[in-house]
């Protein structure tokens, strides 16, 4: 299947993982993505040596990319950059703020040269902000648009979420902005400015919290396994392993409560009644729950769930994620040879899009000095 951004071509001055993980979705779809680095390369090739001596970062978020290492204190290799960006539809950049326009890079004088580029530019905070120049890391942001807060056990202190969600979602973000553009692109013949922050990004996602405290006096606490909102989600011991029930109306209530625990009486508890009245009743909902639960293996259960349409997730260790009966996995080449790794979540037409492989630090330096040649310039 030829991909949606065929002929689509990215200039990327990037590292680590925000700005990394949106051009990564561009490359899979098929555009061209060159990755601009400095001689030892984007810092992420360093995080780790865990996946056939690559990092796990850079080979999960650079596939289908060329590297082409550049000094941007030189001329000619500036030179070789304006080039590269004569031709490129998008340019995506995640330098420290203000290092951009230095350069000769920022947005207003390269969409003045070049109107139909779309660049998007991906910092901590907003520009419009007093915190704009502040460094600003994933954990920094977790903490301070106040995820960090809501996240943890109830008798322990707060916790980050266990991956780096700010920056996976400022990438997806920016990701998405970037294809608006594009079609924005196709109807205007204009390119666009995108500029998105990683607080801005997770603090949009904190809307429920933020509303619930804002106009409802009251924030959510932390509630380890448990879902603040809803009663009963959380998990629940088996005789043979956890598992995690969901109960999102109160109809399933009624329906977990005479056709898998065997306890009808708890959906005519009137304290049971509605999930705000669960909510408020947590702690007895949870106990009643798991009292029927303690004889239950995680087949038997599994069946009744499925029969009932309740439903679960066993609480897995990585190490049920690797052997999952659900999890898709693709190959992708890296240096020390193919690595599986976890395939992209959409089908388009009933395919997953082709991995293409890991470019080797520098791997394009010579056909990329090549084509973007002052000689071939001027053609």
């Amino acid at each position: 299947m030829d991909g949606a951004l065929e002929g689509i071509v990215v200039v990327a001055l990037e590292q680590a993982v925000a700005a990394p993980l949106a051009t990564c979705r561009l490359a899979d779809a098929g555009a061209r993505v060159i990755k601009l680095e400095r001689a030892e390369g984007d810092f992420a090739r360093g995080y780790d040596d865990a996946v056939l001596g690559e990092s796990s970062y850079f080979v999960w978020i650079n596939r289908g990319k060329e590297s082409c290492r550049v000094d941007l204190k030189r001329d000619d290799d500036m030179a070789l950059v304006a080039a590269m960006l004569a031709k490129a539809d998008v340019f995506v950049q995640n330098l420290a703020p203000g290092a951009a326009e230095r350069l000769g890079l920022g947005a207003a004088a390269l969409r003045a040269r070049h109107p139909r580029l779309t660049v998007c530019d991906i910092s901590g905070y907003a520009p419009d902000t007093p915190d704009y120049r502040r460094k600003a890391y994933d954990l920094l942001i977790q903490a301070d648009v106040g995820l960090s807060a809501i996240t943890g056990t109830p008798d322990g202190g707060p916790s980050r979420v266990g991956i780096s969600i700010v920056d996976i979602a400022t990438g997806q973000a920016a990701h998405a902005a970037i294809l608006e553009a594009l079609l924005r692109r196709g109807r205007t013949g204009e390119g666009s400015h995108i500029q998105i922050s990683l607080f801005d990004t997770i603090a949009e996602l904190m809307n429920v919290p933020y509303l619930q405290a804002r106009y409802g006096g009251k924030a959510p606490k932390r509630a380890g396994l448990a879902h603040p909102s809803i009663a009963p989600y959380g998990v629940f011991r088996l005789k043979d392993g956890d598992i995690v029930l969901a109960v999102q109306t109160d109809n399933e209530w009624t329906v977990l409560c005479a056709d898998v625990l065997r306890r009808p009486d708890l959906a005519q508890d009137p304290r049971f009644g509605t999930n705000v009245s669960r909510v408020r009743h947590r702690a007895a909902v949870d106990a009643a729950v798991q009292g029927s639960l303690d004889a239950w293996t995680f087949a038997a259960l599994n069946e009744a769930l499925d029969r009932a349409r309740i439903a679960y997730g066993r609480l897995s260790s990585l190490a049920d994620l690797i052997a999952h009966r659900s999890v898709a996995k693709m190959s992708v080449a890296v240096t020390g040879g193919n690595a599986e790794v976890l395939a992209p979540a959409a089908f388009v037409n009933g395919e997953r899009p082709t991995l293409r492989p890991v470019p080797k630090l520098g791997e394009h330096d010579a056909p990329l000095r090549a084509e973007f040649a002052p000689t071939n310039r001027r053609k």
